[in-house]
């Protein structure tokens, strides 16, 4: 693994966020930020994944980079203190490379998942708070799609291309699996075509999704049976519960589960997108998710990925939806957790195209966003919003 200092700048706007920079009030400035990490390799391009807020209440952010000579994405951490500075940057070698879009945490260490890009196999890598790598681990896998957290364990969705199946693996902190359950995506090349284009980035990028419901039963969103799917499974049946999608052109963009028999969840179908904020999941037969309705956006863009996040605003829980507008912004839309009603919305952004890629909350009662910017319209770079609870809640009176 290579560290690389490089020149750095943060470029800082003010996005309609109130004391955004105060030089006079540092816990202004800690409170409520907006940081672009520019560097001087123009012909480098980074993508942003996910975040974490560490102890010291700065954030890693894992993200991708662009790799010469490669059809797989490169992997990036990215350190900044509890102002949104930087600190330090890791470029990881090539020969780990295709980051699951999860930055997970486990008893004060990080985690996430990638692949090598000769023999295709999973590996599990163990950061520490400043994001320095401590461990990689081989995983029995192969295309890691996406993952979660499961306690102590984790949970990994990938891609068995052998079988040509959608896996759900249980893994553990050293990157052994202690059970894992495959699903057919349906025999045929062309079924396998959007997986690989997803990877390559050459093809569009899937929604794809794992976890485990309240009860226990774990689920994915990914393909089955020809078809772009949410699937419960118990990882022991042949026929689980699912969630049926329109092909790839519907299905669900995100799910969080409210309690034990609500979700809040975004769906596409046909480049429209829907919020429902809360409804009932049918987790025991066959359904489909052009069914479950919801609420059009027309604003947002075509087939827009979507984030979901609980969390405590005021004297309510809220749920704050972050999606990627028609007029490249980050869109933020806050529902009612307990009722599923609208509250209001902010937009982060302006003059640069901004694409969300995740919504952490912060120890102060705040909330980060990250997300991707393009400098002169053409040069992908990182970005950071921190914002605090005060300017949350006046987006809702």
């Amino acid at each position: 693994m290579i560290s690389i200092q490089k020149f750095f700048s943060t470029v800082i706007f003010i996005c309609g966020i109130a004391a955004c920079s105060n030089e006079n009030d540092p816990v202004a400035d800690k409170a409520n930020f907006v940081r672009i990490y520019d560097n001087n390799n123009f012909n480098t391009s980074y993508s942003p994944l996910d975040l974490r807020q560490t102890p010291d209440g700065g954030f890693l952010i894992l993200g991708s980079r662009r790799i010469e000579n490669s059809n797989f994405s490169g992997i990036y951490i990215l350190k900044v203190n509890e102002f949104g500075e930087f600190v330090n940057e890791i470029e990881v070698e090539s020969d780990h490379v295709s980051p699951a879009p999860q930055l997970l945490e486990s008893a004060g260490s990080y985690y996430f998942f990638c692949m090598t890009p000769v023999g295709l196999q999973a590996e599990l890598i163990k950061l520490d708070a400043a994001g320095n790598i401590e461990q990689v681990s081989p995983v029995g896998a192969s295309y890691p799609l996406a993952a979660a957290s499961d306690n102590a364990n984790f949970i990994l969705l990938s891609y068995d291309n052998t079988n040509k199946q959608s896996v759900v693996s249980v893994v553990n902190s050293s990157g052994v699996v202690s059970t894992s359950k495959g699903y057919t995506i349906g025999a045929g090349d062309e079924v396998e075509g959007p997986i690989i284009g997803h990877f390559i980035r050459t093809g569009r990028q899937y929604p794809f999704q794992v976890g485990k419901t309240l009860s226990g039963l774990y689920f994915f969103n990914g393909f089955y049976n020809y078809t772009f799917s949410f699937v419960f499974t118990n990882l022991s049946q042949d026929n689980p519960p699912v969630i049926q999608g329109q092909q790839d052109d519907g299905g669900i963009s995100q799910a969080t589960q409210i309690d034990n028999s609500k979700f809040a969840i975004a769906r596409f179908n046909f480049g429209d997108n829907y919020f429902i904020p809360n409804t009932t999941l049918n987790t025991s037969g066959i359904s489909s998710s052009s069914d479950l309705g919801g609420n059009i956006l027309p604003e947002l863009v075509t087939n827009a990925p979507v984030k979901i996040l609980k969390h405590p605003l005021g004297s309510k829980s809220v749920l704050i939806y972050g999606s990627n507008t028609k007029n490249n912004q980050i869109g933020l839309y806050i529902y009612d957790q307990a009722t599923g009603q609208f509250l209001g919305s902010m937009y982060l952004g302006f003059s640069n195209s901004f694409e969300v890629s995740g919504i952490i909350p912060t120890s102060d009662n705040g909330i980060a966003v990250s997300g991707q910017t393009y400098l002169a319209g053409r040069l992908p770079r990182i970005c950071l919003f921190k914002i605090s609870e005060a300017e949350l809640l006046k987006s809702i009176q």
